[in-house]
């Protein structure tokens, strides 16, 4: 008769709990990090790409990290994940870049530095990356606006930015912001979608973007509405495709981040005050100023105030083809936003003198919408047909109709 032999450890090893661990790795990197800086020259850094300074680097965040695992063991991965984060920190956004390298993302949305979501393919999703405190988000939004010449504090909370790739940056800070920093990056494709691509992707229908190609040939000056993360600035692109390159175009923005394919551009961005509160320009400003350039079309990123009415003057003095944006849910509800803008001008124009105005300039209407489902469709091209009375007349040349819930 046999008996069997039970094997027992008498003290099995204690699971750190992750939180914990996440906690400890943050503050390793955090060491990491800060005793690199008291070794590297600063001033050598910014004259050195990241690629011929890595390897050196490298090298540098190992020996550190050698003397770091006498006390704290990594893991073959956790060496590689913190030598990784180490160098973002020090030539990229820090925590955002792994986010920045999906081509999916097309949001990216920093509530607050332990609350960072995405959105991928129409839908927001949570993430589990982090910043280490206020003072780290704040590090990384300082680096972003003061690449573009902007500048964010008690004075001004608030900033428009990019990044290189063209992305846009909106970033609002505390007393505004009560949670600590917040910022949004909506991102842009780096394979630009072409009119092609919207139909394949059910965007539009063929004959739509054949009549649109078409309008714009034909000089016809168009507005692209929607709402927010509808896809109006894809849409211009695309549209903007269709003006052929011995034209002279010159665009407007806020933040630069139309891709016209054309050679004959001319670019011009907004400028906010400076530090005493001075020296801004706004679009109104840059409107007026490309009138003088010998434009032979302006396409405006997006009216939103005042520079409505400079835009609908263009169309009328022989800029015809133009193009803008505009945030709203319909075609008829654009020309309600159109007539209130203008009236932010305080010129005292006559209500029915402004409608008169708007229905001369403006020839077509897109309406753009992100549905439930997270996909963009055109949902309807309207045709501006005149006046009765004082109300401006449209008819639509097409319509979505949607069935179903999704």
């Amino acid at each position: 008769m046999s008996v069997g032999m039970v094997s027992t450890v008498a003290n099995p090893p204690r699971l750190e709990p992750t939180e914990n661990r996440s906690a400890r790795f943050q503050e390793l990197k955090g060491r990491v990090h800060q005793e690199l800086l008291n070794r590297l020259n600063l001033d050598r850094l910014t004259k050195v790409s990241r690629m011929d300074a890595e390897p050196e680097i490298r090298s540098v965040i190992g020996t550190i990290l050698d003397r770091e695992g006498q006390t704290t063991p990594l893991s073959l991965f956790e060496r590689e994940t913190t030598t990784s984060d180490v160098l973002d920190e020090l030539f990229g956004l820090g925590p955002l870049e792994l986010l920045l390298k999906g081509p999916e993302i097309s949001d990216i949305l920093v509530n607050k530095p332990s609350q960072i979501f995405v959105e991928k393919n129409g839908r927001i999703e949570d993430t589990n990356i982090i910043f280490r405190d206020d003072k780290h988000l704040m590090q990384i939004i300082e680096r972003i606006v003061s690449a573009v010449g902007r500048r964010i504090d008690e004075s001004n909370p608030m900033v428009d930015a990019r990044l290189l790739d063209g992305s846009r940056v909106n970033v609002i800070i505390p007393p505004l912001a009560l949670d600590g920093p917040c910022m949004s990056i909506r991102r842009f494709r780096t394979d630009k979608l072409g009119a092609d691509d919207l139909v394949s992707r059910a965007s539009l229908t063929a004959p739509m973007l054949g009549f649109l190609k078409g309008a714009i040939s034909a000089r016809l000056n168009a507005i692209v509405s929607g709402g927010t993360g509808a896809g109006k600035t894809t849409m211009l692109n695309v549209l903007s495709s269709f003006i052929t390159g011995h034209e002279r175009v010159v665009t407007i923005e806020d933040a630069a981040e139309l891709t016209l394919r054309q050679r004959h551009v001319v670019r011009r961005e907004t400028r906010p005050p400076n530090i005493e509160g001075k020296g801004a320009i706004r679009q109104r400003q840059l409107v007026i100023n490309a009138l003088r350039m010998r434009p032979d079309r302006i396409i405006v990123g997006e009216v939103r105030g005042e520079e409505a009415l400079d835009m609908l003057q263009a169309m009328n003095t022989g800029h015809d083809g133009s193009l803008t944006t505009i945030h709203a849910n319909s075609p008829r509800d654009a020309l309600y936003r159109l007539d209130t803008m203008i009236a932010m001008a305080n010129l005292n124009i006559p209500d029915k003198a402004v409608r008169q105005q708007v229905a001369s300039a403006v020839d077509l209407i897109v309406q753009i919408s992100r549905l439930s489902d997270g996909t963009r469709r055109v949902t309807a091209i309207s045709e501006i047909t005149g006046m009765e009375n004082d109300v401006i007349t449209m008819q639509d040349i097409f319509v979505f109709e949607r069935t179903g819930l999704s």
